[in-house]
């Protein structure tokens, strides 16, 4: 397959096995849900890898401390997952909002770990700048890559990112819900993009019910957004190879 293949709806199955490598429950669904259930659907193998449990995801730490909220939060995540019938997940035991503080090098062995378990044909993960900054965000980011680089680059490797005409038509709701911090994310222009997926029929109905699996994170955004613009906020992903790969 050549690394300048361009893929859509209909051609996700050319990816083969999947690997997405992220830090939160929730990260997997908001970017890459759709991918997954058409990878599925097409009867490709699909492995999530999460850092962390997502403990510290609250407003409320009194009422959900951290053991509690990351029992409900990998709840989630395996409701959330089997929506899409994606049976296969890793768990990388780092502590939420510490994997910027994680040795570089323990970092990229978990995830090296996991690759060369999965022996996955393409990895998908965070853009260097974690899209919204957040520090584990990019460290996963890193430790991916450079576990993607000790063996040889050999996978396909896509970061997500976003388009201008994400920013542009969805941008009073990022800035309303501090989805974005100012200057991010980077855009990525469309004849850039390897994947580029604008998601209807089963594909948008199963992200929509992976994201609503995440209720602790999704419930009230979901709800005071509205289901039809909350669809068409997130009805669309992107990714972009990493450096070696041409997009």
């Amino acid at each position: 397959m050549s690394p300048s293949t361009k893929y859509g709806p209909s051609d996700v199955a050319g990816l083969g096995t999947i690997l997405g490598v992220w830090a939160h429950p929730d990260d997997e669904a908001f970017l890459s849900a759709g991918l997954m259930a058409l990878a599925r659907a097409a009867g490709s193998r699909v492995v999530v890898a999460t850092a962390s449990r997502g403990e510290s995801g609250t407003t409320d730490p009194r009422h959900w401390p951290p053991a509690r909220l990351a029992r409900l939060r990998a709840d989630e995540l395996a409701a959330s997952l089997a929506t899409l019938g994606v049976v296969e997940h890793r768990w990388l035991g780092y502590r939420d909002g510490g994997c910027a503080e994680v040795e570089d090098a323990d970092g990229l062995e978990h995830v090296r770990s996991v690759l060369e378990e999965v022996r996955p044909e393409t990895i998908l993960t965070f853009s260097p700048d974690g899209m919204t900054g957040h520090g584990d965000h990019r460290a996963v980011s890193a430790w991916t890559t450079a576990a993607w680089d000790a063996l040889g680059r050999v996978p396909r490797l896509l970061y997500a990112t976003c388009t201008a005409s994400f920013t542009e038509r969805f941008g009073d709701l990022n800035a309303q819900y501090s989805v974005f911090p100012p200057g991010l994310p980077v855009i990525t222009p469309v004849n850039q993009l390897t994947v580029h997926l604008r998601l209807r029929g089963m594909a948008l109905d199963r992200k929509l019910a992976a994201l609503r699996a995440h209720a602790s994170q999704v419930a009230t955004l979901h709800r005071e957004v509205g289901h039809e613009r909350f669809a068409a906020w997130w009805g669309e992903e992107a990714f972009r190879a990493a450096p070696d790969h041409a997009a």
